[in-house]
């Protein structure tokens, strides 16, 4: 579970583990996954955390190193780490489109890359002979908004990434899902500068956004269906998002 120190990620952590699953919780706040372990193991669960910055490809892959050194086999990843930061294309600080696309497109590939041979080789021998890659997107993957350019694009990449990866692994019961979330109460907004901070407080002060959990429930949901079920993609907006 990538991005776990907060939101989507700790919500999802918190889900899986509740169903039984051994989780790996990775984010650089190692200090934040800490408190998610114990959190996981107070109620009876499993949990190891591993700080790693998923834009460099050798942590990506020592995370999943770790984990098969943990747990023996790797069942189910889902790749959720990500930055939003909104803004005009012209004049923008070239340095924050770099932090996306590293993010949010590179680390994502990085982490799907690693865990691969491993998701195929559970697939192939293990108990369940089905395994699964869920892919954290978001609406702005389907739909572009200005002020939001590079943000759409390294959610768009995602889409497809994630759509030429599952045709090539479907049929050995590998599952590649993308999940695409609308609107949700994160911290994903704070990265972003007061003035873009102002105006999305505008448009979103008067929706009932959704909770981190509404999307940790939408992966639960994912990953445990029966062998032959593919959710391939899943759009979940709160109910008075139009875009």
């Amino acid at each position: 579970m990538t991005g776990a120190s907060s939101g989507i990620g700790e919500g999802t952590a918190l889900a899986l583990a509740a169903l039984g699953a051994r989780v790996t919780v990775v984010a650089r706040r190692e200090d934040r996954l800490d408190g998610l372990v114990e959190q996981i193991e107070k109620t009876g669960g499993h949990a190891l955390a591993v700080g790693a910055d998923l834009t460099d490809e050798a942590q990506a892959q020592a995370a999943v190193t770790r984990t098969i050194e943990a747990y023996g086999r790797l069942d189910t990843v889902v790749a959720n780490a990500g930055v939003m930061i909104l803004g005009p294309i012209a004049g923008a600080d070239t340095d924050d489109w770099r932090r996306m696309i590293e993010l949010n497109t590179l680390g994502l590939m990085y982490t799907a890359h690693a865990a691969a041979p491993h998701l195929l080789k559970a697939a192939a021998d293990g108990p369940r002979k089905v395994t699964d890659l869920v892919l954290v997107s978001s609406t702005a993957g389907r739909m572009v908004r200005g002020g939001g350019g590079v943000y759409n694009a390294s959610k768009y990449a995602v889409t497809a990434f994630g759509e030429a990866f599952r045709k090539e692994v479907t049929q050995r019961h590998l599952r590649v899902s993308l999940v695409e979330p609308g609107a949700v109460e994160t911290e994903l907004p704070l990265q972003n500068r007061p003035d873009v901070q102002e105006r999305m407080y505008e448009r979103y002060t008067t929706m009932e956004c959704l909770r981190p959990a509404d999307v940790a429930d939408t992966i639960a949901f994912i990953v445990t269906r029966p062998r032959h079920v593919a959710v391939n993609e899943i759009l979940v907006r709160p109910t008075e998002q139009q875009e």
